[in-house]
């Protein structure tokens, strides 16, 4: 029976979510309610404040999941015979094509990276485990001599995400247009960066 119940409750979870993303789509993030949530997931709104606080938490809760599912794709040792370039190309691709395929959730998306809502203390967890995952590829980077010893993996974990943020505004302000040049761009990026311009 509680097997059953569980199982019901993450339906219900899955709906409210579903649904806030179409609308998000549809009518931005900015002219959807919980009220329309409720009404496009068949539910009551008291419900879905049973599950979600805010609707900038459902958006949260839909991009730690994705998140999950982009890690599960990523091999589980990132200790690879693949050299650091591709392994960060790699890891940036996954969440550039997630949060780009839909222009208006993928603009949402990049808002609260770069201005996180005050009011939504879940997106720090979010945003720790991503920079986790990301110190780790550069741990083992340091095990393998690909950098040097010694680095603020915090720090250096900034830097590219920084660069990633920079290919993905290219990608919202046009100069980007394919998936191909986004990893272009990405890929001379990030070798500039690891390789220095020193003369």
């Amino acid at each position: 029976m509680t097997g059953l119940r569980e199982k019901r409750k993450e339906q219900t979870r899955q709906a409210i979510q579903d649904a806030a993303v179409k609308l998000f789509n549809a009518k931005s993030f900015e002219k959807t309610s919980i009220e329309d949530i409720a009404k496009q997931a068949g539910i009551g709104k008291t419900t879905v404040y049973g599950y979600f606080s805010t609707k900038e938490e459902i958006f949260i809760n839909y991009c730690d999941d994705k998140l999950d599912q982009a890690f599960a794709r990523l091999q589980t040792n990132d200790c690879t015979d693949t050299n650091l370039l591709d392994r960060l190309v790699d890891f940036f691709m996954l969440k550039f094509t997630f949060v780009t395929q839909n222009r208006e959730f993928g603009r949402q998306l990049l808002r609260e990276m770069i201005f996180p809502s005050a009011v939504n203390e879940k997106a720090k967890p979010h945003d720790q485990r991503y920079f986790d995952r990301l110190e780790k590829l550069f741990h083992c980077a340091e095990e393998n001599l690909e950098i040097s010893p010694g680095q603020d993996l915090f720090y250096l974990s900034v830097h590219f995400f920084s660069l990633y943020l920079g290919i993905l505004a290219g990608w919202y302000t046009g100069y980007l247009t394919s998936l191909e040049e986004a990893e272009e761009g990405m890929r001379k990026l990030f070798r500039q960066a690891l390789e220095g311009v020193a003369a």
